[in-house]
């Protein structure tokens, strides 16, 4: 069973509100870069940098990052019947010294966001990093927050969030499959 939780109106609302808050949190947007996690994460990012702009006529350099080798779910020596594809970094951006707002879609145990951070860590030490999470779900298995959340929707284990994206599925919008 599926219900929409987040249609497509609300989903511009939120990401108009969190680029709102973006703005307000920074006296100067000059050492941001938004990196997006891929594949949905690096979609809102998008939609987050696009926004900025038509607020403040900023454009943010953004970065798209794959974790793929950097998750924990992911054992080399016991054999799958996929390998995982690797899509790499898109557009590469020097992060030293720089202030990272890293953006995913869906925050669960934080095991994603673990990674991610192992991945920016290789890239350089960046200034100061902060997490934008379009929903976040509860259950956390690390000690990982978001600083803005687009909506908390408290689930069940068995319970699944979706958030579709135009690119990857042709509508803005956020399902609980139950």
């Amino acid at each position: 069973m599926e219900k929409i939780i987040i249609d497509t109106e609300q989903f511009q609302r939120t990401i108009s509100r969190i680029s709102h808050q973006i703005i307000e949190k920074h006296h100067s947007l000059d050492n941001l870069v938004l990196v997006g996690v891929k594949r949905r994460g690096a979609e809102i990012a998008e939609m987050l940098q696009a926004r900025i702009f038509e607020l403040v006529q900023i454009q943010l350099p953004i970065m798209s990052l794959d974790i793929t080798f950097y998750r924990d779910d992911i054992n080399p020596t016991t054999p799958t019947t996929e390998d995982p594809i690797y899509s790499g970094i898109d557009n590469p951006i020097n992060i030293q010294d720089k202030e990272i707002i890293l953006v995913d879609d869906v925050l669960f145990t934080g095991r994603t966001i673990r990674a991610a951070l192992d991945a920016l860590a290789d890239l350089g030490r960046a200034k100061k990093i902060e997490l934008v999470i379009f929903i976040d779900r509860g259950h956390r298995e690390l000690p990982i927050r978001a600083d803005y959340v687009g909506k908390n929707i408290p689930t069940s284990r068995s319970e699944s969030i979706q958030v579709r994206t135009l690119h990857y599925d042709g509508i803005n919008q956020v399902a609980l499959i139950q």
